[in-house]
């Protein structure tokens, strides 16, 4: 392999001939041949933002030559777009604190800017250091490209899917609305309920999730670049911080700021553990509706077989003809993923273990496993609105014949025969497979007439 040898604080390195990254960054692809994972693309593009608005405010106040805040703007759209995700190579489980990420970036951008100006890679012409990482520390940088990456995954990933799946729960909860079916507790049958009523509670819960989220956004938009190393701000030219800040507002339409407390910004991960909470409740309350859903649609004759879900691919090598609830299936795994990454995080921001002193050093494993729960999230909601509730139906006639069997049915007779009396009747019902019913008539313990209008279920479960 040709390569071209760049040289850092530490001394030379070779470095692939046709790379933009340098001596840093192969460090760095030495040190971590770990996980083959790398930062997530809406990290990388995060971090091109921030490179291109602090270019612009270091130029603004003088302190950046402008021919070379030109070539950086060039390289870091370039970032922004995507076309040179190739170029970074840096493991996730590298440094805590992301130094080699924000080296691999300020070297790509440094190179190829260089390249803009009419030099060559490695040049420096234009320097990682001092001229793209201008006013700025790792340990500023890093935590503000999570802030700026998670809060606009949120807002163009996972609100739009979340918007769409209580749409969808919601029309669901109307068309079912006059499905009356049995209820059930602890997995044994309960009184009645509709169907619709059932779904209105999966759609309150997605509701109260969406909230969440946006207060997890929100929290998400104060941010800490302008703290450089520790906080306190050296080396920052006056001012960066809002300009930076107001300059991501801008531009992402999200509400970015320079956060209230720079020690807390780089010192915790809070915002991060708040907003990977809040996709662990997310992913626990998906979980839920999709596990109710391929319950009551188990079957198709042997299960409770209240629901036929859409079938979409066959379920068995060996048995002809099965179709397995695969799509409920698939959210219950990304359930599954989101609570295990969820504890990573909070592991990650832990003191003594992560947050130590002024600095949090589980940030690039903070990222990759919050960013990684959005896209999980998102696109698993998708598929579950596209290829499950679209095509849901309810079998109603199904769910009338399991209310007639139900022994629960007793319930409602309680206040007019006496809790010990329907327990009684529960029990000769079971022991003769017979219906409540069946039992009460045969004993003349209430007439026929009156018995149906009390047996009536859908008048059980209220408005």
């Amino acid at each position: 392999m040709s390569t071209r040898v760049e040289t850092d604080s530490m001394g030379a390195m070779h470095v692939p001939a046709d790379a933009l990254y340098g001596a840093q960054t192969a460090r760095a692809v030495a040190n971590f041949p770990v996980s083959g994972w790398r930062m997530p693309r809406e990290f990388i593009a995060a971090l091109g933002w921030i490179k291109q608005a602090a270019a612009v405010v270091n130029a603004q106040a003088g302190r950046l030559d402008q021919a070379a805040a030109d070539a950086i703007l060039a390289a870091t759209r370039e970032v922004v777009d995507g076309r040179l995700d190739e170029q970074f190579v840096v493991d996730v489980f590298q440094t805590g604190s992301g130094t080699s990420t924000n080296m691999n970036a300020n070297e790509v951008i440094a190179n190829r800017a260089c390249q803009h100006l009419g030099s060559q890679a490695g040049a420096k012409a234009v320097h990682p250091n001092d001229h793209v990482n201008m006013s700025q520390s790792s340990n500023d940088v890093i935590p503000t490209a999570l802030h700026v990456s998670a809060a606009l995954a949120l807002h163009q990933q996972l609100a739009p899917a979340l918007q769409k799946l209580q749409a969808a729960l919601e029309e669901k909860a109307r068309a079912f609305d006059d499905v009356v079916k049995i209820g059930r507790t602890h997995l044994m049958d309960a009184v009645p309920i509709r169907l619709g009523q059932e779904f209105s509670g999966y759609a309150a819960q997605v509701r109260q999730q969406t909230a969440n989220v946006h207060s997890a956004l929100a929290g998400l938009c104060p941010l800490a670049i302008g703290g450089t190393a520790v906080g306190t701000g050296l080396n920052a030219v006056p001012g960066f911080a809002p300009a930076v800040c107001g300059y991501l507002s801008e531009h992402l339409h999200l509400p970015f700021r320079e956060v209230d407390n720079h020690f807390v910004a780089q010192a915790t991960a809070d915002a991060a553990v708040f907003a990977s909470s809040v996709l662990r409740g997310l992913a626990i309350s998906l979980g839920k509706i999709a596990s109710d859903i391929r319950l009551m649609g188990s079957g198709p004759r042997c299960g409770l077989g209240e629901l036929h879900l859409p079938p979409t691919q066959p379920g068995s090598s060996i048995m002809p003809g099965k179709v397995n609830p695969v799509i409920c299936e698939s959210v219950i795994q990304v359930a599954c993923w989101v609570v295990g990454a969820d504890a990573a995080v909070a592991a990650g921001a832990t003191g003594g273990v992560g947050s130590i002193l002024e600095l949090n050093v589980a940030l690039p494993l903070t990222a990759y496993n919050l960013l990684t729960s959005i896209r999980l999230l998102s696109n698993v909601i998708n598929v579950f609105v596209d290829k499950c509730l679209t095509g849901l139906a309810a079998d109603a006639d199904r769910c009338r014949d399991l209310i007639e069997q139900s022994l629960a049915m007793v319930t409602v007779l309680a206040p007019r025969l006496g809790y010990d009396r329907c327990a009684d009747l529960a029990k000769q019902a079971h022991a003769t497979d017979k219906t409540i019913r069946q039992i009460v008539l045969e004993q003349k313990l209430i007439p026929q007439a009156e018995l149906d209008e009390l047996l009536d279920a859908r008048k059980q479960t209220g408005d």
